[in-house]
């Protein structure tokens, strides 16, 4: 078995350095760049976008509201990337994968920003009246083309059973183990239960969760950032240029910390920011098309927070935490750690008695938000391919996977989850760059009339 285990990953590990080499960066970063430009700098309406999220809109179309649409996204996002993912991104890439996993966030805003507005204006409705969207109909509607739309929902559905289902159970295993010596089997029985009691509610039941769940998440997460922070408040200054100088060059730094060049720092960084952020892989559009909104870029300014909150502000932390924690402590060998939660145990050890707590608690939460986000995406692709009768079957599958993962190996299942993110980034990638001329005149039309009512029909579906 170990045997079979050991080629399985090699195999794995081999299919996501091509698909993550220097094209897909290239190809990912180039669209964050793009989109910036088309969309006149979306990022400075960032407090405005804020705004817009905590506004509830009356009488709009949509299933539920805005910040409800926005906590299922962060729901799905604000998750293990945001600890062990830059974790990891650290141990193989070097502290310079924090800059650009920070720099992926702050450009990707436009590139979420304009997947969420083609998703809700090439939304359909159901006949029993709710709001289906994303970039298969936006593929499908937009741009004509059906068959990208059915391989993006394909990779997509395939998707929410790694990043959005394995990926998450097997790290709540993981710190579980490690921290409370609880058995990864009885973490994926629990996990597939609490999960079951919600999913089988629908969409209105999980953003009813996330909701209420992802504000004092990612608050408590972060007042534990700042305690580790003040502790090691000597080395921030340093841990900062550390990041910013080993993101361009390779070579030793304090500490320890050892430089794996430009290319793995950039593709470790834009990887694990895709993961945290998701930006370009078109899963938060899903549910940005269900929002109440009454334009497609008043959803999209919304949406586009999710990024922001995310990457610049989550990961940002999580990253100086850690390179400041290694600086500071020299006896964490950086070199013997492969593993982001490993590390992030080392950083949050700090904290006396309350530490492990914290980041049990963190990433019990974090995870179990993100099962429920990843739960409805694949739902709403999966209702794309087989229509209705094909929910009941995937939510059996997703259950039972969040039995399994827990007792398989962590990098098989983060290296898969990269995979999976690669190819259902791609279509998506169509999706924003031929509509960007339909993106670029809506953020013009509408922007400084964000009140204007989009009178667009939205057409019904039999789906």
């Amino acid at each position: 078995m170990e045997g079979f285990m050991n080629a399985l990953g090699s195999v794995v590990s081999t299919v996501d350095d091509f698909l993550w080499g220097l094209p897909m960066i290239i190809i990912l970063f180039g669209t964050h760049l793009f989109m910036t430009v088309r969309t006149g700098f979306i990022q400075r309406k960032t407090f405005t976008a804020i705004k817009l999220s905590v506004t509830r809109e009356k009488g709009s179309k949509g299933d539920i509201s805005p910040f409800a649409s926005l906590s299922t996204a962060l729901a799905s996002t604000i998750g293990t990337g945001n600890i062990i993912g830059v974790g990891t991104a650290i141990a193989l890439g070097g502290p310079g994968a924090v800059f650009w996993c920070w720099l992926t966030g702050v450009f990707g805003i436009a590139t979420k920003y304009s997947e969420s507005l083609i998703a809700v204006k090439y939304r359909v409705q159901t006949k029993d009246g709710r709001m289906l969207g994303g970039a298969m109909y936006a593929l499908e509607r937009g741009l004509k083309q059906k068959w990208l739309g059915i391989l993006f929902a394909v990779f997509a559905l395939f998707a929410s059973f790694g990043i959005g289902c394995g990926v998450q159970v097997n790290a709540i295993a993981e710190v579980t183990k490690t921290n409370l010596g609880i058995e990864p089997w009885i973490v994926g029985i629990a996990a597939a239960i609490i999960t079951a009691i919600v999913i089988f509610g629908g969409v209105k039941a999980i953003s009813t969760v996330c909701e209420r769940l992802v504000p004092v998440m990612a608050i408590f997460y972060v007042i534990g950032c700042l305690v580790i922070l003040t502790i090691n408040y000597d080395y921030i200054l340093p841990a900062i240029v550390t990041i910013v100088q080993m993101a361009f060059t390779p070579g030793a730094a304090a500490g320890g910390l050892v430089g794996s060049g430009i290319l793995m720092a950039a593709r470790y960084g834009i990887a694990r920011g895709l993961f945290s952020n998701e930006s370009g892989m078109g899963s938060a559009p899903i549910v940005a098309a269900a929002a109440q909104t009454r334009n497609p870029v008043r959803q999209a300014l919304v949406s586009s927070t999710g990024t922001f909150w995310d990457t610049v502000v989550v990961c940002l932390l999580t990253g100086l935490v850690l390179v400041s924690s290694i600086m500071k402590n020299p006896d964490i060998d950086v070199s013997k750690i492969s593993n982001g939660g490993a590390l992030t145990s080392c950083a949050f050890g700090q904290i006396p008695y309350i530490g492990p707590i914290i980041l049990v608690v963190g990433m019990i939460t974090f995870a179990y938000s993100t099962i429920l986000g990843w739960s409805y995406y694949g739902e709403r692709c999966c209702e794309y391919l087989f229509g209705k009768k094909g929910l009941i079957p995937y939510r059996i599958i997703f259950l039972a996977i969040l039995v399994v993962a827990p007792l398989i190996t962590l990098d098989i299942v983060w290296n898969i989850s990269d995979i999976l993110n690669a190819l259902m980034a791609i279509p998506n990638i169509v999706a924003v760059l031929f509509l960007s001329n339909e993106v670029a005149a809506d953020t013009k039309h509408y922007l400084n009339n964000l009140d204007e009512v989009d009178e667009t029909p939205i057409p019904v579906v039999d789906r």
